[in-house]
């Protein structure tokens, strides 16, 4: 697993490849959430009336197959870790295996690194006069955070001379079982009670569902960031309660209530003050390592500039992310757990050899295409060369009441460029799968795949116009599997006999397909690589370019065979 870019000063000129030509477009589509599972009634993809993918897969094995796209093919410390979007299309763009998120934060906290490192050095100075205040997800999951590296953080931040810690605790639901939040808000309790069995005044302060306080991705809802900035730095929400324990059995009591979606709170004394509003002076970690859903509260925390919701009060306070969310941004400025040095990605190997791209999707899974695939990097290699193009996804609609979602325009745009001709790649994401899946619709998830479908038919069709090539892929594993199940199999069932359903990716392996009228007779899928993942595609698509992929590579998927 590489943990560090090759060398300095390696040349970025790449090799003609001996048997495939230069010059031809090459489509490559990532479907969000697409992964490959025994047919049932909780299988959407399987369900979905999906005849363009079908016909795909009778190309097996000599150009269907599957590959992996979570656990340790992806940079994840075991492969019982889900992949996410960001792993995987890091994965796509590299070409190479990197330590991301959590593994990075396990090595940092198992070492002790994190507290020689500039971020822990800078969040405390605040220890003796202030408090330290932490704010992620409350979830054992492994997408966003995981619950024993808060543990291990409390435990260290107290060694190392935290007197006063808050937690602000956003409880899951998605990537675990909705209901969990309480016990997890049990432990957390457990664990704040052994502290201040040592002296430390250590208590949780506020908290909320994830999907209607504070973790807002790209930009959708400022307002589910404005209700944590509320309860975690102003002290202030419609819920107030003695303790969080309290506060989680309560407004689960709500018939309709779900983890996800819990309203703000707050814990206040016995004279109903507030027990941890952020003030000056004071620390702030967010603890979350995955980037997409903490950026905008690290806007907020961080930015003088600021106009998207009222702050009313900005403290001055220390800040620093688990990780650095942005690395064009520098978002925020200082972090604990440096982030991997994702280096010569095969978007700039391509630019660096003349090749256009042009790269789209809808506002959802935009970044994926472009900031992730860049290996972390916002904007372009090559402005001359390069497209990207962001639809806007619905605001303020549910994505399985909209499950079509953008599909058919990120399709339309897609042919378009192709058949421009402007264009040597024109790279989408397909976000269907993932995001109507998330909301854990099967009927609306069905609907969801079929729009799918038919965009890569008009993605497929405008190749075949031009002759080119086209690689579908996807980023992990989601639609496929939409029941909980025990260990044999078989869907769990809650109290009332009903079928109990998944939310979260998996840990299924996805498809690549190649084909098109400009892919030459040969080529084929190899049968050496049983264990290849994400990380493959990338040679694979420089080889479907007219390159030689670079040596440091996780190697191709394809060969090219005397008929």
């Amino acid at each position: 697993m590489a943990t560090s870019p090759p060398a300095e000063g390696k040349p970025w000129a790449l090799a003609a490849h001996p048997r495939l030509a230069k010059g031809t477009v090459v489509g490559v589509v990532v479907l969000d959430g697409w992964g490959e599972a025994p047919p049932d009634p909780f299988n959407c993809i399987h369900a979905a009336d999906t005849p363009t993918l079908d016909a795909l897969k009778k190309a097996a094995p000599a150009r269907w197959r599957l590959i992996k796209a979570h656990g340790t093919a992806v940079g994840l410390p075991t492969d019982d870790d889900m992949g996410n979007s960001e792993v995987g299309h890091n994965a796509l763009g590299a070409g190479q295996i990197y330590a991301q998120g959590a593994k990075l934060v396990d090595l940092a906290l198992a070492s002790g690194k994190i507290y020689d490192g500039e971020g822990f050095k800078y969040i405390r100075q605040s220890f003796d006069d202030g408090t330290l205040h932490l704010i992620g997800l409350l979830s054992d999951g492994g997408v966003h955070s995981r619950f024993d590296q808060l543990q291990l953080l409390l435990k260290g931040a107290s060694e190392h001379g935290a007197k006063r810690i808050r937690v602000h605790v956003l409880t899951d639901g998605r990537d675990v079982l909705d209901g969990s939040s309480v016990r997890f808000v049990e432990m957390l309790e457990e664990d704040l009670g052994r502290l201040r069995d040592k002296g430390v005044d250590a208590r949780v302060a506020s908290g909320g569902g994830r999907m209607y306080v504070t973790m807002d991705r790209y930009e959708n809802d400022w307002q589910v960031v404005k209700r944590g900035w509320d309860a975690h730095v102003l002290g202030e929400a419609p819920h107030k309660f003695k303790n969080a324990l309290e506060a989680v059995k309560k407004l689960r009591e709500d018939p309709k209530a779900n983890d996800q979606y819990l309203p703000p709170f707050v814990i206040v004394d016995e004279n109903g003050k507030p027990v941890g509003p952020i003030q000056d002076g004071d620390a702030v970690v967010t603890f979350n390592f995955r980037a997409d859903r903490m950026v905008m509260l690290a806007k907020a925390l961080e930015y003088e500039d600021f106009g998207k919701f009222d702050r009313v009060r900005v403290p001055k306070i220390r800040y620093a992310g688990m990780l650095q969310y942005d690395g064009e941004l520098k978002l925020p400025s200082h972090y604990l757990v440096a982030p991997p040095e994702i280096e010569r990605t095969s978007g700039e190997y391509l630019a660096r050899n003349g090749v256009r791209t042009y790269a789209c999707s809808e506002t959802v899974k935009f970044g994926h295409v472009t900031f992730f695939w860049n290996g972390n990097r916002s904007g372009y290699f090559n402005p001359s060369l390069e497209k990207y193009e962001e639809i806007p996804s619905d605001i303020g609609i549910p994505f399985n009441v909209q499950p079509k979602m953008k599909a058919l325009e990120i399709a339309h745009k897609a042919r378009d460029a192709i058949l421009s001709r402007k264009f040597d790649q024109v790279r989408v994401n397909i976000a269907n799968g993932d995001m109507v899946g998330h909301t854990g619709d099967i009927e609306a998830t069905i609907v969801g795949c079929k729009a799918a479908d038919e965009a890569v038919k008009i993605i497929l069709d405008a190749i075949e116009q031009v002759g080119g090539i086209f690689v579908l892929t996807a980023d992990h594993g989601n639609a496929e599997d939409m029941a909980k199940r025990d260990k044999s199999g078989k869907p769990l069932l809650d109290k009332d006999g009903k079928v109990q359903t998944l939310t979260s990716h998996t840990l299924n392996p996805v498809p690549i397909a190649i084909g098109g009228p400009g892919l030459a007779p040969g080529v084929r899928f190899r049968t050496d690589l049983p264990n290849a993942g994400l990380a493959n595609v990338a040679a694979t698509v420089m080889n479907l370019h007219g390159f030689q992929a670079p040596d440091h590579y996780e190697p191709t998927l394809i060969e090219v065979v005397d008929k």
